[in-house]
């Protein structure tokens, strides 16, 4: 499916994060890509914006593998999917979707 919006990708990408270990393991893998982002930033070692990455897609895609069983939506919509990913984080860090 071709989706129009980011409004219209968003409900399929919560689709995507049924299971709670999927959600949950996004969280951890996001929150610790922040925090190694705002490290590069301050301190100039860019190998940290390369571990973010890592940490970053690489909890993602774990949890898609092993937890939800499904192919990570970054792979046909990145661009989407990062806007997911952040609205998501967002909305759990609120309380809005369930940790």
């Amino acid at each position: 499916m071709t989706y129009r919006s980011f409004a219209e990708f968003y409900p399929f990408y919560l689709s995507e994060h049924a299971r709670r270990a999927t959600r949950r393991i996004h969280f951890v893998g996001t929150s610790l890509a922040l925090v190694l982002l705002l490290a590069s930033l301050l301190t100039g070692r860019i190998g940290l914006f390369g571990l973010a990455l890592v940490c970053g897609y690489g909890f993602a895609w774990y949890g898609h593998f092993f937890f939800e069983k499904n192919r990570p939506a970054t792979f046909r919509y990145p661009l989407y999917s990062l806007m997911g990913d952040g609205r998501m984080f967002w909305e759990i860090l609120t309380g809005r979707i369930a940790f």
